[in-house]
């Protein structure tokens, strides 16, 4: 048997790990947070301070009023949202049917899908460019949706497949009997048993659609159409680099994300967790 004394090192050894972690996590956004509420004169002083002498929001003021930032919000939330809403609902019938219908070829077709995830991102610019610009579609919330939509339904449904084939084949079995069809058996009675799960998929197909900037990049030319990272990446001119703006910028972003896990962060747990234990 460990003595007190040995049990009290290890829980602060722990504990002293874990609070490292969290500071060193948290430190990029602190910094950019301090770093938008100072004057100007003190972002670039030397040596750096850590704390502003009074409190400036002219940089959250520029950001607004310089810079059509409002409309890369607005962009940036339709696409991500429209993104998370398809992918969450043909994910989930792909996962469905690969999980608890018996059909031969199921392994390859999982292993199909997940090898279209692997694909370097900037190796599909140019074919999707040019498929983008004979369908019209570039400098349209379409012409980002699709592409999103195709390299999120992979996670989508590699993951919820295994959620699915966790649930007991019961719930099937009485819903058959009682006569529902088997749309009625996916809507009524297995999608709301996977929804700790489903939160938990569409809140990392929204962050990866929200900071998503190579394809948003080069399909998004004009300035009105543009996402918030390219809209932040764009700020610095040929003679100016606004540090306190991109700093603004960036916490005004961040916020809605943060606010977003805080919010469904009971959903999130209990869908991290549910698939790991098999009835």
């Amino acid at each position: 048997m460990e003595s007190k004394g040995v049990f009290i090192f290890k829980n602060t050894l722990f504990y002293a790990l874990v609070l490292l972690f969290l500071v060193a996590l948290l430190m990029p956004f602190v910094w950019q947070f301090l770093t938008s509420i100072k004057p100007l004169t003190e972002i670039a002083a030397i040596p750096a301070k850590w704390f502003p002498s009074e409190i400036n929001v002219d940089f959250y003021k520029n950001v607004f009023t310089k810079h059509p930032f409002a409309r890369y919000l607005l962009n940036s939330f339709i696409v991500s949202l429209a993104t998370t809403i398809l992918s969450i609902l043909v994910g989930a019938s792909a996962a469905y049917a690969l999980a608890r219908l018996r059909f031969k070829g199921k392994t390859i077709m999982l292993m199909a899908i997940l090898s279209i995830s692997m694909f370097p991102t900037i190796s599909t610019i140019s074919p999707l460019y040019l498929i983008l610009k004979n369908l019209n579609l570039l400098n349209t919330y379409a012409g980002l949706i699709i592409p999103y939509i195709t390299f999120a339904l992979p996670l989508s449904i590699w993951l919820l497949t295994n959620f699915f084939s966790q649930l007991p084949k019961g719930f099937e079995d009485a819903a058959t009997i009682d006569g529902c069809s088997r749309a009625g058996i996916f809507f009524r009675i297995m999608l709301p048993l996977i929804k700790p799960a489903t939160f938990s998929v569409a809140l990392l197909v929204f962050i990866n659609s929200w900071n998503e900037y190579i394809y948003a990049l080069t399909f998004m030319t004009k300035d009105e159409m543009r996402t918030v990272p390219v809209g932040i990446a764009l700020f610095p001119s040929n003679y100016e680099l606004p540090w306190g703006d991109m700093a603004a910028a960036s916490v005004v972003v961040t916020v809605p994300l943060i606010l977003l896990v805080l919010i469904f962060q009971k959903n999130i747990i209990s869908g991290l967790t549910s698939g790991g234990v098999k009835e």
